[in-house]
């Protein structure tokens, strides 16, 4: 039976996410070694025998950021239609595959308003919070961001993303018998380190305070899916099968 997922595709590596800075609105490129990562990404996990097989997306979600974008355009999907910005680098070569997916620019997954801690590591957010006499042992996940978002203003905006893609793809063809006459229902998000993980997180319905137990390199990908093909059983697919077409018997 059809069980639609999600991927996350976190941005390559920039030279702020090397350095351990928070980049939340400030618009920087990806680094030399950041494009290379992803378009190896590309070639081994995008394509008709692979993790995420492009005919079978239904929506593609971007952030607005060039960052996220530029990382979109090195993977390579082989989009049908035009792209909603402006190329931000060199084309790669048409791939042999093509996705008839909309790709979408979305506020819903910029990445966390960081406000005063925009541009600056951890320990120097450690720092400031002990001068101005706030709680040294400072978590985003509890305690977001003076000038910025909370996590209660994360979690609304990736809910309504959430809420979304269930009932407007996920939905329709979840624990239907798989044929040919099924829509494509896979949907991709591409976007930034913090609000992907707490998109996953509010997918299996954990507070944002609870604080995630798990990781997503730059350049990296998730999946989320469903247990026994039911929406009401929302699930992080900690390991995903590539996807290949079954042998025609002789």
């Amino acid at each position: 039976m059809a069980t639609p997922r999600v991927f996350l595709v976190r941005h390559g590596e920039t030279e702020w996410s090397l350095n351990g800075k928070h980049t939340g609105v400030t618009d920087i490129p990806l680094t030399a070694n950041g494009e290379k990562r992803v378009k190896a990404t590309g070639r081994a996990l995008v394509g008709d025998d692979r993790l995420i097989v492009p005919k079978q997306l239904a929506h593609i979600y971007v952030s607005p950021r060039k960052r996220a974008q530029r990382t979109f355009e090195l993977l390579n999907f082989g989009i049908s239609d035009p792209l909603p910005w402006k190329v931000h680098g060199e084309k790669l070569p048409d791939p042999s595959h093509i996705c008839s997916a909309r790709v979408e620019v979305t506020e819903d997954i910029r990445e966390w308003d960081y406000g005063d801690y925009e541009g600056i590591t951890t320990p120097e957010i450690q720092k400031i919070r002990e001068k101005q006499g706030l709680n040294r042992k400072w978590d985003i996940w509890r305690d977001g961001c003076v000038g910025g978002e909370s996590p209660d203003d994360v979690t609304r905006r990736v809910d309504r993303l959430i809420k979304e893609i269930r009932e407007q793809w996920h939905a329709p063809v979840i624990g239907k018998p798989k044929s040919e006459d099924i829509p494509p229902a896979d949907v991709l998000l591409v976007a930034h380190g913090h609000i992907l993980r707490a998109f996953a997180m509010r997918w299996v319905n954990k507070t944002l305070q609870d604080g995630p137990a798990f990781l997503l390199e730059a350049g990296g990908v998730g999946t989320l899916s469903y247990e026994h093909h039911n929406i009401e059983e929302p699930a992080i697919l900690l390991g995903g099968a590539f996807v290949v077409s079954p042998e025609i018997p002789k």
